[in-house]
Formats: structure tokens, C-alpha cells, sequence
């Protein structure tokens, strides 16, 4: 019988690296962070509005902070800042050592740029930069929405050496845009004298909502036999757009002065639909050179029994093309669906970053 530590090294040695999508300052202080990093493949973290949201909401560890923010009058906003920017920096001083075992590819930490900054290419770029001085920590990734305006300050954060995890990627297309985005970036950043070595990306698909909504839709129109067949698909078409990014000269060259590829991200691992198996999208998605973030209850479950049974991406592009085709002829529109994901994870990030502000105020009283 394979441990619960076997099935998660299976997963690492299948190229798949495990980020906890989950921060709060419980994890930090109870040492369980530590725990999960040293004793269970943990090597990276990713938070958003939503978890700082839920972790304010959930604990009382961080009343001390802010009554000593607010004593030295630091109002709402900067408090906000000041407790998230420490669970980052706290999160990277324990993956530090895994930051520096893989040389910069693993242990690292999202921070997300604010989501009410989403239409704005100068703003977000002038808010990644200050968030990567502030949180002054080499292994941190700075959050940057895959909007039309988000995918422009993509290259705008990465000219000026700052680590992007670009979020709410929905389709193969805008996978390929955020792709030529960072070859942009890390154009101007070897412009500006920058290291490409140490510039990292990652991509984050997310994959159980696309198949949230298709179903949702399918269900209206009365074809339930199609369900669960988008969500999977899409990710392996988007894993072979991102990779026709790098057999270009542009890229070639890049690589060449030490560049390294943006990796895929599979955001969105929680499975919504519990008719579905409860690792389908980390299961269903093992192939090399990947991250897969899981929520904690996704952790657990696939080191309860998850299986790894070789590649599940690569080689399975026509395939995946006929399910999206099939999808289609069903009567779902998919870009309309890709429209509708981003508008919604950005309008839902947004809620959750005014609720974190609101739940500091109660707190301040």
C-alpha cells in the first residue's frame, strides 16, 4: 500500500511541483506550513483576496498586528498591507531553502496586486513593483490578472525583474497571449540589464471552473451526457499553446542569455461537482514542468489516494481538441464562457479585497 508521503513524491517525481493554495496566519504560527513543506512535497504557497478574506474573517491572530498599526495611526488600507505582506514574508523565509535547492524554480510565494487595479497596465505595474520592494524577498511572485490590461503589465512587471504569477487564465489563446507577454517582458528586461536567470513566471489556468460553468449550461440545455468533459480538455490544449511559445527565435534567443520557460499553473483543483473523483483535476493533469496549487482539503485527498499513471497532458491534444468540439456542438459558446470566468474572478476577487478591508475595521472596531 502506497503512503500518503509516497503518492505526493510520486506526483513531485512526475515533474509535478505541489503549492498549497492557502495562507493565513494560523498555518505560520501553529508551525503546520512548516510541517506540510518538510513532510509533504509542500514547495510553494499561492494566496488571493478570497483566502486573506476568509483568514482575517477566521482568526483572532491578527488583532495584536493591527491594534499596533493602529496605535502608530496606520489607517485600514496600509494595515491590510502591512498583515498580508508579513504571512508572505514569514511563507518565504520557510521556502527559502527549498527557493535555493531548485535553484529559484520552486518555493514561492504568490502576493496579488489589488483586483480593483484590473483595467489599469500603469497602475498594476507600479503596484507589482512596490509590492515586490516591500515584501523584499527573492522567492516571492507577484499576482497579476490575465485581463487584456493584465496581460500588458505582465511585461511591464517582468521588464523591471519583478517574479509574475499571471491568474485568471481561462483559455488555450489568452495562455498563448500570457506566454508571448513574458517573452516581451523578459525582452525588456535583458534591455534593462536585468539577470534572466533569475526572472520566473508561472501561468495559472484554472480548470474545475471552466467546467463548472460549461455544465451549468449544458444542464440548461439539456445535455447532461457532456458534462466533465470541457474542464480537462481546455488545460491540455492551453499546456500545448504555452509550449508552441517557446520554438520561436525570439524565445530561442532569450534562452540562450539564461531565460527559462514560464511554467503552467493548474489553478482551480478543487473539485465543485462531487459526482466528480475528489483529485480529478490534479490526477487527471500530471505532466512534467508544472505546478499543480491545491486547496488543503485537495492535498489530503490526493495523499490519501490519488494516483499518478504517467503523462496525462502531452500526446493528448487531438483528443482534447474533439471534446472541446463536442462541446461546441452541444451549443456552448467557449469564448463566451472564457468572457464570463474572467469577468467573474476578477468581480469576485474584488468583493473579497473591499470584505478583507471590512473585516480589518471591525477588528479595529
Amino acid at each position: 500500500m502506497t503512503s500518503a508521503n509516497g503518492r505526493l513524491r510520486a506526483l513531485t517525481e512526475a515533474g509535478v511541483s505541489i503549492w498549497l493554495d492557502e495562507l493565513s496566519r494560523d498555518l505560520l504560527e501553529t508551525g503546520e506550513f512548516d510541517r506540510l513543506v518538510r513532510s509533504r512535497s509542500v514547495v510553494g504557497v499561492t494566496t488571493n483576496p478570497t483566502i486573506f478574506a476568509n483568514a482575517l474573517a477566521r482568526s483572532t491572530r491578527y488583532a495584536p498586528q493591527l491594534e499596533r498599526l493602529a496605535a502608530n495611526g496606520i489607517d485600514v488600507a496600509e494595515s491590510v498591507r502591512a498583515l498580508t505582506i508579513w504571512d508572505v514574508q514569514e511563507a518565504a523565509d520557510v521556502l527559502r531553502p527549498v527557493w535555493e535547492k531548485t535553484d529559484g524554480v520552486d518555493g514561492r510565494v504568490s502576493l496579488e496586486v489589488s483586483p480593483e487595479l484590473a483595467g489599469d497596465v500603469d497602475a498594476t505595474v507600479a503596484e507589482a513593483i512596490q509590492l515586490w520592494e516591500l515584501v523584499d524577498r527573492p522567492n516571492l511572485m507577484v499576482k497579476i490578472p490575465a485581463t487584456r490590461a493584465g496581460v500588458r503589465a505582465v511585461s511591464g512587471a517582468l521588464a523591471a525583474g519583478v517574479n509574475v504569477n499571471v491568474t485568471l487564465v481561462f483559455s488555450p489563446r489568452r495562455c498563448a497571449e500570457v506566454g508571448e507577454a513574458y517573452v516581451d517582458g523578459l525582452e525588456r528586461a535583458r534591455d534593462n540589464g536585468h539577470d534572466l536567470a533569475a526572472i520566473h513566471s508561472v501561468s495559472s489556468l484554472f480548470v474545475s471552473r471552466v467546467d463548472t460553468e460549461v455544465d451549468r449550461r449544458l444542464d440548461v440545455l439539456g445535455v447532461p451526457e457532456m458534462r466533465g468533459r470541457a474542464g480537462l480538455a481546455n488545460a491540455r490544449l492551453a499546456h500545448q499553446a504555452l509550449a508552441a511559445v517557446w520554438d520561436s527565435p525570439r524565445w530561442r534567443s532569450l534562452a540562450a542569455d539564461g531565460a527559462r520557460p514560464q511554467r503552467l499553473l493548474w489553478a482551480s483543483t478543487g473539485v465543485k461537482d462531487p459526482s466528480f473523483p475528489d483529485t480529478r483535476y490534479v490526477t487527471g493533469l500530471v505532466t512534467s514542468a508544472t505546478v499543480s496549487t491545491m486547496p488543503p482539503a485537495t492535498l489530503a485527498a490526493f495523499a490519501d489516494h490519488g494516483e499518478v499513471s504517467g503523462d496525462q497532458v502531452v500526446g493528448l491534444a487531438e483528443e482534447a481538441a474533439a471534446d472541446l468540439a463536442a462541446t461546441t456542438a452541444a451549443g456552448i459558446d467557449l469564448d463566451d464562457v472564457y468572457d464570463t470566468l474572467e469577468r467573474e474572478g476578477v468581480a469576485k476577487f474584488a468583493a473579497s479585497w473591499r470584505a478583507l478591508h471590512a473585516s480589518a475595521a471591525a477588528l479595529l472596531g
